[in-house]
């Protein structure tokens, strides 16, 4: 596949960032005959590491089309990362601000340019227990119905063993496998044509992330969990589960506080009635 609309930048991050990941991790790459030769497309990945975007476009890089990230929009402001970001025509992405829609926006001008923009669907790192994906947002289904472009699906595995999710220190050895296996085009006609409501667009996320989720299987060797990881649905019933124990601990000192006070027991008294001292009494029980 011809390499294209690469560019200094890009090439010039190559540079710096392959010959570390060469040598910190092996590689196991499949489906690369699955991205498009020609014209816009998207690719769909799982996130479970913060290196997997250099572990993945070191992948993405090798088939000729660079990808084009969805990125924090601080990432962007300065210095030698603002100038490597915005050279290698990255995506900012301005959360709960005006312009959180301009990388909506930006990422439909990159497809139709003939770029491809690689989504992490899930917005951050899987907060499933096991690294499976979880409830993905549904940016990338917009882009994908917006344009009618292909979606390609993309699982990757490995560097996550090398940089677990929100671990400080990386396990360097021994020396990891980044496997990444790219599928066929997701099928999303039956979604064309249709208004894109929240129901439309979540139901087509969902095709997207079962795709990705089935490459991911086949790469571990295993079934993903029957129920996709909610971290939303999982807050709402961590704050149940809260509400219900404060509920229990309320009652049980309310019931204590009603309860009546208990009586003491009768002080210790000798063969002649008179109370004997407490310590008398320590003393003897200790003999």
């Amino acid at each position: 596949m011809p390499r294209r609309r690469i560019g200094f930048w890009y090439r010039f991050a190559a540079v710096i960032c392959k010959p570390p990941l060469v040598l910190l991790v092996k590689r196991d790459w499949r489906g690369m005959e699955n991205m498009p030769a020609d014209g816009g497309f998207i690719t769909a990945v799982n996130h479970n590491s913060h290196i997997d975007p250099f572990a993945y476009a070191h992948f993405q890089y090798n088939t000729g089309r660079v990808p084009r990230f969805l990125a924090k929009s601080g990432l962007f402001k300065k210095g030698f990362v603002g100038a490597a970001m915005r050279g290698t025509g990255q995506i900012p992405v301005y959360r709960e601000s005006t312009d959180a829609l301009s990388a909506f926006r930006a990422a439909i001008d990159a497809v139709e340019r003939g770029e491809c923009v690689a989504f992490y669907p899930e917005g951050t790192l899987t907060r499933d227990p096991d690294g499976w994906p979880m409830a993905a947002k549904t940016g990338a289904a917009r882009v994908a119905l917006q344009t009618r472009c292909p979606v390609v699906p993309v699982a990757q595995w490995g560097v996550n063993e090398l940089l677990p999710p929100y671990a400080k220190k990386p396990h360097v050895w021994p020396r990891k496998t980044h496997q990444v296996l790219a599928g066929p085009p997701v099928d999303l006609s039956r979604f064309y044509g249709r208004e894109m409501t929240p129901d439309v667009l979540k139901e087509a996320t969902e095709v997207i992330m079962a795709s990705v989720t089935r490459l991911l299987e086949q790469i571990r060797g295993e079934k993903a969990p029957a129920v996709v990881y909610d971290p939303r649905r999982e807050r709402i019933e961590q704050r149940r589960r809260t509400q219900a124990q404060n509920r229990a601990r309320g009652q049980e000192k309310a019931a204590e506080q009603a309860a009546p006070a208990g009586r003491q027991a009768p002080a210790a008294r000798d063969t002649a009635g008179n109370a004997v001292p407490e310590a008398v009494q320590e003393e003897e029980q200790g003999t």
